[in-house]
């Protein structure tokens, strides 16, 4: 661990003056507020007071090193305030303190504060070097001080020899946008090419019911690389100074051998801190932006489908002839969700770019997109929806980044009021006024022109606009082609265009069924491995889990892949020919109960699971036994 790691020039302030050393904790606390790393600067301030009362952290020689470990700490960082003229306060040597370094470390760190502890003293012990630090006119120069000291080459020990590929261990963590069925195949994919290699691997999934076998401070301590395989933001503040690979999960899947092999190298860059936007390329900048975008819509999934399913019961009911007031209280809740989604989907897009000082101003621009908030008079609004709230999210935590970066560099000495007070009521302002002048009027009128447009939509072009939606639920088996068709779908459904949604669903349900029927019909095409999972692919397929033919369409993409994707598009053709509807995003069979007619659904399901399954017996050789 060096200084350098934990130590940038915005958690710097140079020649200021404090009259107590409470006040200088408390500016330290502001420093490291701006930089990040806490969660609750008031809570982290009392732990750094209460260490503090155990017993002074003034070193002697003009320094003192106050630190605290604390829950309220999500990264480890350094802060530091250099005085003019120095605080004359109770020392060992009874020299005033010129010059504070605050050590903040998250509860789970174990010792990490007393190895910088012991970096500091040992680099603070030359006295020349500290008087070069207090001279210092710039924060910039003052890490760049640190930064050369400890490059300095210094008399090395004998070089450990060099690890075999099979004695590199490694820890990963895995995400998807929804949670489900990427996260669990990118993990065991990882595990499989680890145990191919011979290395010692362990994998925590973020999934939809939570954090599966969390990675510890002695697992990451103990790794040689972080490997990351995520379609979503997931914390990596606990990877800071430890080699980083980050990698798609999709991309897990489909190679995880030149992922681990990837990790093994060792030119793999050490992981410095932040998130999105940090990259110096286009693929990496893509990336992160997809990631940002997946963290809204997985906040934004359980509105949708929760709205959905009450709207689709509320109809059940209604036909049972359940009283009416509880069906209308039914139905006024899953609206209400349908309401909700924009702003959690812009919000949520906002936190994970800049956390949690973005989280209300991309809240309200996803409100102001869901209204369609402009200033002309409020019966003329138009929501812009989905397009509106997403430069909303985007909007607001590049704008709040913005501020960070602006108010540490203008505005050093009033980082209190800074965040407290500018960085929300300027970032509020910033986004609602381009949401009301500049992003709601076209989005609002786009959005008119595309419900014009689905309405005006019939025939032969909603037929093929069906069978295309289809198709593409079975391009990439929950990847962002699967993604934007299953969107499209979603958007279609809030404004009441149940049959697209409907071609959706039934496209995404195919796959899974026909590889699963492919087995069961053509058994000498398929490993006894292969096989065993057809009852659970019919499964999957039955509930619209589309990534259960994954693995299949991994293995043999170029048989597996069009054979999918021709009987997903006729069955989303002939969804839309036989009038079927969907009034809710997901459940599968579980919601043939409410589905517009649920026999021509069936039918449609049928046909297109059975030609892609033929398709695929067809073209699949035998095995040679």
């Amino acid at each position: 661990m060096h200084i350098t790691d934990l130590l940038r020039p915005g958690c710097v302030s140079l020649h200021q003056q404090v009259d107590s050393m409470q006040e200088a904790i408390h500016r330290l606390v502001g420093l490291m507020e701006a930089g990040g790393n806490l969660t609750d600067p008031a809570a982290f301030e009392a732990d750094v007071q209460a260490r503090e009362s155990l017993g002074g952290t003034c070193m002697g020689g003009g320094l003192a090193i106050p630190h605290a470990k604390s829950a309220a700490v999500s990264a480890p960082g350094l802060a530091v305030l250099t005085l003019d003229p120095p605080l004359a306060c109770t020392t060992p040597d009874g020299i005033p303190v010129r010059m504070f370094f605050l050590i903040a470390a998250p509860a789970e760190a174990n010792d990490l504060h007393v190895k910088v502890l012991a970096e500091l003293a040992t680099l603070l012990l030359d006295k020349e070097f500290c008087a070069k630090l207090e001279k210092a006119g710039t924060p910039r120069e003052f890490c760049g001080l640190i930064a050369g000291q400890e490059q300095e080459p210094a008399p090395a020990p004998e070089e450990p020899p060099v690890r075999k590929p099979e004695h590199w261990r490694f820890v990963a963590v895995t995400a998807c946008p929804t949670g489900l069925a990427h996260t669990y195949l990118a993990a065991e994919a990882l595990q499989k090419a680890a145990q191919e290699r011979g290395v010692s691997l362990k994998v925590e999934t973020n999934g939809a019911v939570g954090v599966d076998q969390p990675l510890t401070t002695e697992d990451i301590a103990g790794a040689d690389c972080i490997i990351v395989a995520a379609d979503r933001a997931v914390s990596t503040a606990r990877f800071v100074g430890k080699r980083l690979v980050s990698v798609s999960a999709q991309e897990a899947i489909r190679d995880a051998g030149a992922v681990l092999d990837r990790a093994a190298e060792s030119n793999v860059p050490i992981y410095r801190g932040g998130d999105g936007f940090r990259a110096n390329d286009w693929k990496e900048l893509g990336r992160e932006a997809y990631r940002h975008l997946m963290s809204g819509i997985s906040h934004m999934l359980p509105f949708v489908v929760g709205g959905g399913v009450l709207i689709a019961l509320a109809l059940l009911f209604a036909q049972l002839g359940v009283p009416d007031s509880f069906t209308s209280m039914m139905d006024t809740v899953g609206r209400a969700a349908f309401v909700l989604m924009y702003p959690v989907l812009a919000a949520f897009i906002a936190y994970s770019i800049s956390d949690l000082p973005a989280f209300m101003p991309g809240l309200m621009g996803g409100y102001l997109a869901q209204l369609g908030t402009t200033i002309a008079p409020k019966d003329s609004w138009v929501s812009s929806g989905f397009w509106g709230a997403l430069v909303a999210g985007f909007a607001a935590g590049l704008l709040v980044r913005l501020l960070n970066w602006a108010g540490k560099r203008l505005l050093p000495a009033l980082e209190p009021v800074r965040t407290g007070l500018l960085t929300p009521a300027l970032s509020l302002l910033g986004v609602g006024t381009l949401m009301v002048l500049v992003v709601n009027p076209p989005l609002g009128d786009f959005n008119m022109w595309l419900c014009a447009l689905l309405d005006g939509m019939q025939g032969d072009s909603r037929l093929v606009m069906g069978a295309v939606l289809g198709a593409l639920m079975a391009t990439d088996y929950g990847g962002p082609i699967n993604k934007a068709a299953y969107l499209t779908g979603t958007l279609a459904l809030v404004n009441d265009q149940y049959d697209i949604m409907a071609a959706v669903m039934i496209g995404g349900m195919v796959p899974p069924i026909a590889v699963g029927l492919a087995c069961l019909l053509f058994p000498d095409r398929f490993t006894r491995a292969e096989q065993r999972t057809a009852p659970q692919n019919l499964l999957m397929g039955a509930s619209f889990v589309t990534e259960g033919a994954l693995s299949f369409a991994l293995r043999d993409p170029l048989r597996v892949g069009p054979s999918c994707m021709l009987g997903s598009g006729l069955a989303g053709f002939l969804a839309i020919l036989l009038r079927c509807g969907c009034p809710a995003p997901h459940g599968g069979l579980f919601l043939i109960a409410v589905i517009q007619n649920p026999l021509g659904f069936l039918l449609a399901l049928a046909a297109g699971s059975f030609l892609a399954a033929a398709m695929i017996g067809m073209l699949k050789k035998p095995l040679q036994s």
